[in-house]
């Protein structure tokens, strides 16, 4: 079998996750053979792309389901928001890193500073919203967090969401700290940076299938032109989004009994008119309605791409079979399998608030979603906004005991032998996806962990430490990457 192809790792799939692993390992061993492959004709243009996410830091600055209330009435538990925000710093430091060693061009191509709010009305939201303030004003990674229920000074932030609106309870916080992030963008420069490094990168290529040898190295059929290939590869990652499930499940490992994916699309309304664009310059979250899921909390976010801003409102969710925006309809009912027909139903008939809520989301017409925002932004105009499909998410449905469970997180699903992973689920994808990858490279390499961890300081100042925990660590970390990023600090 000389003409096989052997590598020692095989990225299937060109969005942030892939890139990110394949650059980690790339630095920790310049020797390693890659190969990524991406089915489509270009990098990141499933979930990565700038334009099929709302390009959120995801640091629970303003991000309400990272940080559910309470069941009593006391201060909501900031132990998610604090553990989200703490990963998202993980990916800053590593950013930072990626920039000074130039992988990443300048700063401004992939990430800019862009308050973060939070803004609800109503006496409930608005105490519930108070109690938040209180729990997160003292922790460190939080420090210059703003609250008020003035109508005037929430005017100075956010003047959209204000003029026009009538009398009644709201509140808001704000924290100049935020981030809009294109991670298709970052993910370009970080696969082009590989392809310099010596990795194999290539684009229209499908792994159809993976065959594990006796030897534990892995087979990656190849669709197209392809076919004849025989591409081998020590450790395997399947970083497909919600395709990843589909090719786990052809591999055969035994952990990825019971799982599934509850496929849900996004729509959002833009407007890329520089009057409006001028009068928002935030992220400005809101509460989920009853039985929504976290993707579709409401807001109006600032967005920079290619140097050009605009502003989107949404998402509104819709129910879709296919596991990406470009797959297929058939996706869906071809994952099931005799091992999650039961996590699946269960799902079902737990989540019936949710399935009401998706279907009431699938009628709604364009006027309707109008008014969805005009509830947010009381004096726009509907010629001033578009609708466009947004990206796919894969929420993953998880075997548990009596059924299953739908998790909103992400999941590494990984081979007890350690040769093969994937990734399920969605936010705060990419805006973790560091310390999820380095998740990866532990399973993976669990014997070189010590080295790696070293190797990994070097990139990581604060690697496998808490932040949180230590407000001057926090502080020099956060104005160390901003310093680098060009960010507020």
């Amino acid at each position: 079998m000389s003409n096989v192809e052997r590598f020692d790792l095989g990225l299937i799939g060109g969005g942030i996750m892939s890139a990110t692993l394949g650059v980690i390992v790339k630095l920790l061993n310049p020797k390693a053979s890659i190969a990524l492959f991406e089915r489509l004709d270009d990098f990141a243009l499933e979930s990565s792309n700038p334009w099929n996410n709302a390009g959120t830091g995801h640091a629970a600055l303003c991000e309400l389901n990272y940080m559910p209330d309470s069941t009593d009435g006391s201060l909501p538990s900031p132990a998610k928001a604090i553990a989200i925000n703490e990963q998202f710093q993980v990916s800053r430091q590593f950013w930072s890193a990626l920039v000074e060693l130039g992988i990443l061009g300048e700063p401004e191509s992939f990430i800019r500073t862009v308050p973060h709010m939070t803004f609800v009305r109503g006496e409930k939201d608005v105490d519930y919203l108070r109690r938040r303030f209180q729990a997160l004003k003292d922790q460190p990674l939080f420090a210059g967090l703003e609250y008020s229920e003035d109508p005037e000074q929430i005017k100075k932030w956010a003047p959209l969401i204000i003029s026009g609106r009538g009398s009644e309870s709201i509140a808001a916080t704000r924290i100049m700290q935020g981030t809009d992030v294109d991670y298709g963008t970052m993910t370009k420069q970080m696969i082009a940076w590989l392809k310099n490094a010596g990795a194999e990168v290539q684009t229209s290529t499908e792994v159809k299938n993976l065959n594990q040898y006796p030897d534990g190295s892995w087979e990656l059929s190849l669709g197209g032109a392809d076919y004849q290939r025989i591409v081998k590869a020590d450790r395997v990652f399947v970083g497909a989004g919600g395709w990843a499930l589909k090719l786990l499940q052809r591999s055969g490992i035994p952990e990825i009994s019971g799982y599934g994916t509850f496929p849900v699309s996004g729509h959002f309304l833009r407007t890329d008119n520089p009057e409006i664009v001028s009068q928002h310059q935030a992220k400005v979250y809101s509460q989920a309605q009853v039985g929504a899921p976290p993707m579709s909390v409401p807001h109006l976010d600032t967005r920079v791409v290619d140097g050009k801003q605009s502003l989107l409102f949404g998402p509104f969710a819709g129910l879709n079979p296919k596991f990406l925006k470009h797959g297929s309809l058939l996706d869906l009912p071809l994952s099931i399998r005799p091992a999650n027909i039961i996590p699946y139903l269960s799902v079902a008939l737990k989540n019936f608030d949710l399935l009401k809520y998706l279907i009431t989301e699938v009628t709604k017409s364009s006027a309707k979603k109008f008014e969805s925002l005009k509830e947010f932004v009381p004096q726009a105009k509907q010629e001033d906004w578009s609708l466009y499909e947004a990206g796919q998410r894969a929420q993953v449905i998880k075997p548990a005991k009596g059924g299953g469970t739908l998790q909103f997180g992400t999941e590494v699903i990984a081979s007890k032998d350690g040769t093969i992973a994937g990734l399920l689920g969605a936010s705060p994808g990419a805006s973790v996806s560091v310390s999820v990858m380095i998740d990866v490279l532990r399973k993976f390499y669990p014997e070189s962990r010590e080295q790696h961890d070293k190797k990994l300081a070097e990139f990581i100042p604060a690697h496998n430490k808490s932040l949180n925990t230590n407000s001057a660590l926090a502080m020099r970390t956060l104005a160390k990457t901003a310093k680098t990023l060009g960010l507020r600090a």
